[in-house]
């Protein structure tokens, strides 16, 4: 059982943009207002060029718990995991790691390009702080583990981006820390070693090694975590269980695609989802999905597909398409569908993800935006589908058998 714990206490961090001092008479004055504001308030003790990165975040992760930490970009989250790996220092507060840190950051930016994977795995054990001999006990696994034993005498600088990935997760995996720090790299390499990855993160964290773990993969952050924070412009705006943060943190209800190249003749632009911020279980919601066809084109036959998965298990829980409905696309032009969905689910995070599919092929071949919705709670049910069940009891007279005229169910 690991003793490790993470602790973040009222931590502020404050970057500057960029300031250059090209004399001293540039650079006495800036002297002189750093030792005037030393004392002000952190809000206040800012200046041209600064900005503040944290502020008063605080958190604890001890055995046996897994921290999310989600937020869009520049929130702060990169920062946290800075300062927990003891890249930066805090500019307030305290920041304190107790223990062997593993870091599954940057897999590979430890590697000597020069050095084979062999000899990159000791020196990585090395920096850890480890001994030859636990290095080498721990060896065959972390090269079982990561697939290449063919080419653990190859210098990595000959490695695919792939096998780079998988030896750096299979060395901070396997050389026993204390605590266990993860960014954005629960889907590195191919599926199958994706899932063995995460197999063996949940792994640690039955050993009670404590976990930090910065992604956007919302499901994995549902499934691997004990709580969870949203961070957001360097403040905690949220605090809570997987779900509750994650529902704090995916109120959007419309999206649109990025640009993407393919030789799909449908092309979906933006939906919206309409409803409330809380939709409860058996509620309706319309999403509408505007695109374009391309004229006179003659590909194969395509459909949108609106595909409905829980975010906390990845599951597809429903999905209809245009073909399936009977709806013809137009032979060019723009269109816009309508789609009006009863949520009978349970309460929960749900990803809504439009779609274009090839009907002949079943191949997607668009991948349109998507939107998230929360479903809170509604008539109480336990089972997987919402039947908004209508009860009523009768007693004493009224309580009689059926009539005659209505038939039993059997």
């Amino acid at each position: 059982m690991s003793d490790g714990s993470v602790s973040f206490r009222r931590v502020w961090k404050k970057f500057r943009y960029g300031e250059v001092h090209n004399s001293l008479r540039d650079l006495l004055p800036a002297l002189g207002r750093r030792l005037i504001r030393s004392g002000a308030p952190p809000a206040q003790n800012l200046h041209s060029g600064d900005f503040w990165a944290l502020r008063d975040v605080s958190f604890e992760v001890r055995p046996g718990e897994a921290l999310g930490i989600i937020g869009p970009n520049g929130a702060g989250k990169s920062t946290v995991l800075k300062l927990l790996t003891r890249i930066v220092r805090p500019t307030r507060g305290g920041c304190t790691v107790r223990g062997r840190i593993g870091a599954l950051i940057e897999l590979s930016a430890g590697f000597h390009p020069d050095l084979t994977g062999r000899e990159n795995i000791f020196l990585q054990g090395s920096i850890m702080g480890m001994h030859r001999g636990e290095i080498a006990r721990k060896f065959d696994e972390i090269v079982d583990f990561a697939g290449i034993p063919d080419f653990i005498d190859t210098p990595v600088k000959r490695y695919s981006s792939g096998m780079h990935a998988r030896l750096g997760f299979a060395i901070a995996a396997h050389l026993d820390p204390d605590v266990l720090i993860i960014d954005e790299v629960l889907a590195v390499g191919d599926a199958a070693f994706q899932q063995k990855a995460f197999g063996r993160i949940a792994e640690m964290r039955t050993q009670a090694v404590p976990l930090v773990v910065v992604s956007h993969q919302l499901d994995r952050i549902a499934q691997l975590c004990t709580k969870a924070i949203l961070l957001n412009r360097g403040r905690v705006v949220h605090s809570g269980t997987p779900r509750e943060t994650i529902a704090a943190y995916v109120g959007t209800t419309s999206s649109t695609a990025d640009a993407i190249t393919g030789d799909s003749a449908t092309r979906i632009a933006s939906m919206f989802v309409n409803g409330p911020a809380e939709v409860p279980s058996g509620g309706v919601i319309t999403v509408m999905i505007s695109g374009t066809v391309r004229p006179h084109w003659t590909g194969t036959r395509e459909s949108v597909m609106l595909r409905v998965a829980s975010v906390e298990t990845g599951t597809t829980v429903f999905s209809t398409d245009t073909a399936l409905s009977g709806i013809a696309l137009p032979f060019g032009g723009a269109f816009t569908l309508e789609v009006e969905l009863q949520l009978n689910v349970p309460a929960n995070v749900y990803t809504i993800q439009s779609l274009v599919m090839d009907t002949l092929t079943s191949r997607e071949v668009f991948p349109g935006p998507s939107a998230q919705v929360n479903v809170g709670e509604g008539i109480a049910f336990v089972g997987s589908v919402q039947m908004n069940p209508r009860l009523r009891m009768r007693e004493g007279d009224g309580a009689a058998a059926p009539s005659d005229d209505t038939a039993p169910v059997v």
